[in-house]
């Protein structure tokens, strides 16, 4: 699996993203069950509000090999700020109109 990560950049001064890769190194969480080795493609944001960003973003991804889609969990869940994002649904929905069903989205890294 080859992921890139979109998180929400309202939590970056926070978060350093430390707990999105120990899931994914330990398969755990929303990586549970993964067979194969994870490798992060890469790791950006999705640019503020309305995440409108996120789609050329994760288009960049899957150019560089990403054939899975992160919304990590400060986006999904609202970790670590206890907000989730109010724009997460339509721009999940854009990355999928964007991209199609080739690849996999993911909507949570953690609880």
């Amino acid at each position: 699996m080859k992921v890139g990560l979109i998180r929400c950049i309202q939590t970056e001064d926070m978060c350093p993203g430390t707990t999105c890769f120990k899931v994914m190194k330990g398969k755990k969480c929303a990586f549970e069950g993964v067979m194969e080795e994870i490798e992060i493609i890469g790791f950006n944001t999705c640019g503020g509000c309305p995440g409108k960003k996120a789609i050329s973003r994760v288009q960049e991804m899957v150019k560089r090999g990403a054939d899975t889609i992160v919304l990590a969990s400060c986006i999904t869940r609202g970790n670590p700020i206890g907000f989730s994002c109010p724009h997460a649904e339509k721009m999940k929905e854009a990355i999928v109109r964007k991209l199609g069903n080739s690849i996999k989205i993911v909507d949570y890294s953690h609880f």
